[in-house]
């Protein structure tokens, strides 16, 4: 998995419950802090995707901390990486006979962290 070899650490979310344009705008806020900083910050941006991506962030510290053995104050987000995943396909019906499509889109998440000794 070739972008995976550059990370100190990562963890990975699929097919989560929000669409990749509402993550994304969550996730411009957080590229290249310090770890620990992008936990604080998302837990006051006030969407769906901030807890999604919170709970990947925690993942890929505790990867960090119990496989590699680095402290968590020495980890920078080096990508997050928000990729499309299927689209549920629903239909609602509708007046007159007729049904209305309903797309319900999902999201994976990508996290990579790396060392950085300051």
């Amino acid at each position: 998995m070739g972008w995976l070899d550059e990370a100190d650490a990562y963890a990975i979310l699929r097919y989560a419950r929000c669409s990749p344009k509402k993550a994304l705008f969550v996730v411009r806020g957080i590229k290249g802090m310090k770890a620990l900083e992008a936990l604080e910050k998302l837990k006051f941006i006030k969407r769906k995707p901030a807890r999604l991506i919170e709970k990947v962030l925690r993942s890929a510290i505790a990867n960090a901390e119990h496989n590699f053995r680095i402290p968590s104050n020495q980890l920078y987000i080096k990508t997050i990486k928000i990729d499309k995943g299927p689209v549920y396909k629903r239909w609602k019906p509708s007046a007159y006979g007729r049904a209305l499509p309903i797309t319900r889109k999902t999201t994976h998440i990508s996290v990579l962290l790396e060392r950085k000794i300051e």
